[in-house]
């Protein structure tokens, strides 16, 4: 498993750009995010998760660290949008191509409108979803908006 590529890692090969892929083994009940975190030794505040909300009814990803909460408001706001809630997780996994718990904000089946925290920068590089439970990709944050065509905005809370 750890060695079959997912539909990010081909993204990030075929732009050519430059990251680290690492893998862990998932137990069942642990929290994605902060399991990945805790496995890898990585300050939390580093490895970001992706979550799939519907900001005036258009699918927006958002992008926090996985020690924080995603700020709905601060979101909708980022994308242009008055109200934001967080979509069904059948109908982020459908949109997405990817399952919860495994949703990379790259090489989604759509390019989904995307808002990046801003705590971000203030790292050289950070950990997201390379596509799969268990799969973390580490990459320049720059890279991540390049790739994602991301806003950056503050929408982590806590």
């Amino acid at each position: 498993m750890a060695g079959r590529g997912t539909p990010a890692t081909a993204l990030l090969s075929r732009r050519g750009v430059a990251h680290e892929l690492h893998t862990y083994t998932h137990h069942d009940g642990a929290g994605y995010g902060e399991e990945a975190a805790a496995v890898m030794g990585q300050d939390p505040r580093r490895v970001f998760k992706t979550l799939v909300a519907l900001v005036d009814g258009t699918m927006t990803v958002g992008i926090v660290p996985v020690s924080a909460q995603l700020d709905l408001k601060a979101l909708a706001a980022a994308a242009g949008g008055k109200k934001a809630v967080m979509a069904d997780v059948a109908d982020a996994e459908r949109t997405t191509g990817y399952v919860a718990g495994g949703i990379s904000p790259l090489g989604q089946r759509k390019r989904l409108p995307t808002v990046l925290d801003a705590s971000a920068q203030e790292h050289p590089t950070v950990f997201c979803s390379g596509g799969r439970r268990g799969l973390e990709i580490e990459l320049a944050p720059a890279d991540l908006v390049a790739l994602t065509g991301a806003v950056v905005a503050p929408i982590a809370t806590g």
